[in-house]
């Protein structure tokens, strides 16, 4: 008897072992994963899903590390185990959007995005990927509200804004796009972007002269911004000024 209670205190304390290394392992590839050491990182949380499968942290941060290192299908797969374990965990979600987008899967990284953001909803990034996917797939108006929960969690942000504009000049909202530009440029009178979207708006209205100027705040701001550049040549095309749109390539 004495010599089975021994052989269960050796099995008890190894497993104790056991998982003081898995932690140590996901932690020591934590600690390289932030020094961007990320090839490192990956044999550690190797290492420690290898020594316990059901360590859904481990899978988690070796699949952020394969998306780092630009390996989306594997890091696909390191995400699903990892909810295999927690299927609500967020940031699992997250990261699979983040590598359909990558692999330019827009369809399947909206539907993880939308799971991300429906488990943390406090998270105005979340939104934001959300209404820029929804954009990509051109489901316009679907995006708009997405760009709302993410101003409505910060409403001084101005690329939600912009984004939203952007929205409204595909659905030929062409006023609703400026207030939001306007909106924009209160935040920050510098934001080149918000200039660009109001000449784009005005463009697209017709406005061709009042496009241009818009073009051209963009430039002050930033001589070499090439879509305010390509913009304004379009638009001196449009109004049949050909020397002047060719003197821009000079």
């Amino acid at each position: 008897m004495k010599l089975l209670g021994i052989l269960v205190c050796i099995i008890i304390f190894s497993g104790i072992c056991a998982a003081e290394e898995t932690e140590y392992f996901d932690w020591k590839g934590s600690q390289l994963y932030a020094a961007k050491n990320y090839t490192d990182a990956l044999a550690y949380f190797n290492q420690a899903v290898a020594q316990d499968p059901n360590y859904a942290s481990a899978w988690l941060h070796k699949g952020d590390t394969e998306r780092v290192l630009k390996d989306y299908n594997v890091s696909l797969q390191s995400y699903y185990n990892a909810l295999q374990l927690d299927g609500n965990n967020a940031a699992a979600w997250s990261g699979i959007a983040d590598s359909y987008m990558a692999l330019q899967s827009y369809s399947n990284a909206s539907i993880a995005a939308s799971k991300a953001t429906e488990l943390n909803n406090k998270s105005k990034s979340f939104w934001y990927r959300e209404g820029y996917l929804l954009q990509l797939l051109e489901m316009y108006e679907e995006s708009l509200a997405k760009y709302d929960g993410a101003i409505a969690l910060d409403p001084n942000y101005k690329d939600a804004l912009y984004m939203k504009g952007i929205s409204q000049i595909a659905m030929s909202n062409y006023d609703d796009a400026e207030a939001l530009f306007d909106q924009a440029l209160e935040i920050d009178p510098n934001y080149k972007q918000a200039y660009l979207g109001k000449g784009l708006a005005l463009h697209a209205d017709g406005k061709l002269v009042e496009a241009q100027q818009e073009y051209d705040k963009a430039l002050e701001i930033d001589p070499a911004y090439s879509h305010a550049l390509i913009s304004k040549m379009h638009v001196l095309l449009v109004m049949k000024m050909p020397r002047e749109a060719v003197g821009m390539l000079i």
